[in-house]
């Protein structure tokens, strides 16, 4: 520590660096939400930042394309705080969607902006590169309520902020190193009871396609983004004295299918589990867009197979052995004695004493007729059937009644 006065003022400076250890405690206050104040009413919470900080006007595309995330490495690359500095003002620019590069000019963009900003008329958010990638599902996460968040082992943490704009690059530092994974199955313990309401998510096996799409963090982040624009499209703006008026260009011509006006107001997209809710569903809403979501979720339903259920019982596994099996309820395959009945008999009937067994001995081979008979006639031990037949041991009269019951349960289950 280096001790200098102040020669103005006479006062002692404390000119020393922090130490590593200050400078991590000061991040994680920074990064991690205090459990106090993490109430039902204040969390989870995700805000948005006006323009009008910067700009008095901005370019208004009329028809704004859906936003797209790149990512950056924001930590050890030459000039890090201008690659900062140029991400926050270009994603302050959110409403511009697609035509922000038009507030830049090359020089003033990095290197790897500027590769991005040359093909166009593109509308991309930029987020810095990490392992875990939690700037590109902090839309997700920040919708999930604190009860969800401890339930599958993630952190509390700040209200999140779309879109990035800055903050702590080294998340991973202070996230569990399968982050994405438990924000996956945090994630679809919320959304599952709009995708199967009647069964749990416990029934259905890891390779269940509604159970991966659940759990799928990339399917969901666009319709997540979509909720987002929506909510933000609806801001007021800034100043309403200021008319919408053309775009001007250099060439004296006029930007298509774009209006200058006062940029919309920064708020809260979301702030606690009530509102959090509601984005949750305008999600689903924003998933299922021209039918897209019902009809993968039809689809599956309609073509579901055995391995797509775990061994818990649920709704959806006994309707689909109800469809498998064509029938209500388990029907055991017999013959049955018709004493006082009259039975309707076809051409292949057979009647052997009081017992009809219809067209279905026709089924089987002579050998086959014959075991049946024999049941029929009160031998019931498989040695002595297999002796009257003339085989050596049981054997061969088991595998038949196999094949018996296996025909019987064909024939019968079809009528």
């Amino acid at each position: 520590m280096a001790d200098t006065t102040d020669q103005d003022s006479g006062l002692m400076t404390d000119e020393r660096e922090l130490t590593s250890a200050e400078i991590e405690a000061f991040q994680r206050e920074q990064f991690f939400a205090d459990a106090d104040e993490a109430t039902a009413e204040m969390y989870p919470r995700t805000f948005s930042q006006s323009a009008a900080f910067l700009y008095q006007r901005v370019v208004r595309p009329h028809e704004p394309l859906p936003p797209e995330y790149v990512t950056l490495p924001l930590t050890g690359v030459g000039n890090r705080d201008g690659v900062r500095l140029a991400v926050a003002e270009w994603n302050m620019l959110w409403e511009c969607a697609q035509f922000r590069r038009r507030f830049f000019s090359e020089e003033n963009l990095p290197a790897m902006m500027r590769e991005v900003a040359e093909r166009g008329d593109v509308n991309v958010v930029f987020v810095p590169r990490t392992i875990s990638r939690y700037h590109e599902y902090a839309p997700l996460f920040h919708l999930l309520p604190r009860s969800t968040l401890q339930r599958h082992g993630l952190p509390l943490l700040r209200g999140g902020q779309w879109p990035y704009l800055t903050g702590m690059e080294p998340v991973d530092h202070f996230l569990p190193t399968d982050f994405e994974e438990r924000l996956s199955r945090a994630w679809a313990s919320r959304v599952w009871r709009d995708l199967d309401s009647g069964s749990k998510l416990r029934a259905f096996s890891d390779t269940d396609p509604i159970r991966l799409l659940a759990h799928n963090l990339d399917f969901w982040l666009p319709p997540v983004t979509a909720a987002i624009q929506e909510i933000l499209f609806d801001l007021p703006v800034v100043d309403s004295t200021i008319d919408e008026a053309p775009v001007p260009l250099q060439d004296g011509t006029f930007l298509e299918g774009a209006v200058a006006a006062s940029p919309r107001v920064g708020t809260d997209l979301w702030r606690g589990e009530a509102e959090a809710a509601e984005v949750v569903q305008l999600t689903i809403e924003h998933a299922d867009a021209n039918g897209r979501l019902r009809g993968i979720l039809d689809a599956v339903r309609s073509n579901r197979v055995e391995d797509d259920f775990s061994e818990h019982w649920s709704y959806a596994r006994e309707d689909f052995e109800r469809k498998l099996y064509s029938k209500r309820s388990k029907v055991k395959v017999r013959f049955v004695e018709l004493t006082d009945t009259i039975p309707v008999q076809g051409p292949e009937t057979e009647v052997v004493a009081d017992l009809v067994y219809a067209d279905f001995l026709a089924l089987l081979d002579p050998r086959e007729r014959q075991v049946v008979v024999l049941l029929r006639s009160g031998f019931t031990r498989l040695n002595e059937i297999a002796s009257l037949m003339g085989y050596k041991n049981h054997s061969p009269i088991s595998k038949r009644l196999v094949q018996i019951r296996k025909k019987a349960a064909a024939h019968f289950g079809e009528q």
